[in-house]
């Protein structure tokens, strides 16, 4: 009787585990990515893309959701083979998990969102190639279970996202008035002499917003502040 008052049903694809599913340590893989462990900010990684397709919002986060999908897809099913991936092929077998799913990203876009599939054209492909979907796969899913390898690759996705759309709302405010297309600087500023920064639209102010955010988020939190 104590055995079965202990078992918990199995829900979705989290199992029984006496661990609760929002616990403080689940959390912790979806707050983290955002903060303390940004894998732009913190880890640098996935920089390429910040620099290409955050002149515009809107590709920024269309980029945004393709790679949440990806991310939590592709964890779930390498969390769920990873007891019967060979160590030696495990690369391959990554590459092929989300270059389908990139693939599937991609025929969707094509159907539904054409023109924004035509600006992202190949850094939708390259997704296939980003060093954080590929890490997070060979550091965590690797080992662990599917619920907490999800919330992972939830919470580095958004992440990474987080930072792109940012960068893209200040480069596309700053450099055109613009907002997912929409004038947003009104005219009569422009007529008191305001003019657009076009250096905004060029790709160096990626790169120094990326570190202006840096600067910002360091001296918010001082932990992330390397010692000499």
């Amino acid at each position: 009787m104590e055995k079965e008052k202990n078992k918990r049903p199995i829900f979705f694809f989290i199992g029984r585990n006496d661990e609760p599913i929002f616990s403080k340590k689940n959390r912790k893989l979806l707050s983290d990515p955002l903060d303390d462990n940004n894998p732009i900010t913190v880890q640098v990684l996935g920089i390429c893309s910040a620099l290409a397709i955050t002149v515009q919002l809107k590709p920024a986060i269309v980029m945004t959701m393709s790679v949440i999908f990806v991310m939590a897809a592709s964890n779930v099913i390498i969390s769920v083979l990873r007891n019967l991936i060979p160590n030696r092929i495990r690369i391959i077998v990554f590459l092929v998990v989300i270059s389908s799913l990139v693939a599937l990203v991609d025929q969707f876009l094509k159907a539904y969102a054409y023109d924004v599939s035509k600006e992202l054209s190949i850094f939708i492909g390259l997704i296939v190639t980003n060093c954080i979907v590929m890490g997070r796969l060979e550091a965590f899913a690797l080992g662990n279970g599917v619920w907490k390898s999800f919330l992972d690759g939830i919470g580095n996705a958004i992440g990474y996202g987080v930072i792109l759309i940012l960068v893209a709302f200040f480069r596309e405010l700053l450099g055109s008035g613009n907002l997912m297309g929409y004038q947003v600087i009104p005219d009569f500023v422009y007529e008191m002499g305001y003019e657009n920064n076009g250096l905004m639209l060029l790709s160096p102010m990626a790169l120094i917003t990326v570190g202006l955010i840096i600067w910002i988020q360091r001296s918010r939190n001082t932990n992330l502040i390397e010692e000499n």
